[in-house]
């Protein structure tokens, strides 16, 4: 009857929203019963692990666009997370707490990718290319020569002597400071143009029939996506190593 009891508890602390996620596999893993979707096994009761191929998107029962409902994803984060929370398997054998782990892993690690609007593009254009790897950084084409000579400036800055370079050091102390506002905005343009981005997927993806012409589209933003993602992650480390040079 106890045992019952914590099946019970178990099984109702497994929400609508964790059973309706996609399983890693269509036999439990201990008793070998078939399961349908559900994360514990109708037959044994025991936690069945995410599937791989799981997307955030998917896991937090979201549309796969750019400007999403914060409130829904944290909603649904909280009550996948009850489902799943280790505590709720600590009594139980070590498979069971490496799933619910494994499990949880995953739920977190798409509740932080998606909440933040620059992970979740990178994410997205990652998600859609079919690729693994991250977005390399790269300067925006027309900041080429002014960066060059930034990387200059900084490493002459940093060789200079406090003592004996005092003039030279202040001179290059307000160029530098120049230059720190410069990549503040162009850090504020390319937020701007990647934002706008977001409009532009976004409404794609509201279209019901998706043509060949749609598609061509999509695939021109994700890229117009990549090369800004691309250009901010350079503006933002450099603008941080100027910020570190200065401080």
């Amino acid at each position: 009857m106890k045992c019952e009891t914590v099946n019970d508890t178990m099984a109702s602390n497994l929400s609508q929203s964790a059973r309706s996620l996609p399983i890693a596999r269509s036999m439990c893993w201990h008793c070998q019963s078939e399961v349908t979707g559900e994360y514990l096994c109708g037959r044994c009761i025991k936690v069945q692990p995410l599937s791989k191929d799981l997307d955030y998107f998917t896991c937090m029962k979201l549309p796969r666009r750019l400007n999403i409902d914060l409130t829904q994803l944290e909603t649904t984060f909280y009550e996948l997370s009850r489902a799943f929370h280790p505590d709720f398997f600590s009594q139980k054998d070590e498979t069971e707490k490496s799933i619910s782990l494994g499990n949880s892993a995953l739920l977190n690690t798409a509740y932080r990718t998606l909440k933040d609007p620059i992970r979740r593009a990178e994410y997205l254009v990652r998600l859609e290319a079919g690729a693994a790897k991250d977005i390399r950084a790269n300067p925006p084409a027309d900041l080429f020569e002014e960066i060059l000579e930034l990387q200059e400036d900084l490493e002459e800055f940093d060789a200079l002597s406090p003592e004996s370079d005092q003039e030279r050091m202040e001179a290059l102390r307000t160029k530098l400071e120049e230059d720190r506002r410069t990549l503040e905005q162009r850090l504020a343009q390319l937020d701007a143009a990647l934002f706008r981005k977001f409009d532009e997927w976004d409404a794609l993806q509201e279209t019901e029939v998706v043509t060949d012409d749609i598609q061509t589209k999509k695939q021109r933003i994700l890229q117009e996506l990549r090369e800004i993602l691309s250009n901010r992650t350079y503006v933002r480390n450099i603008l941080a190593d100027v910020v570190q040079r200065l401080s």
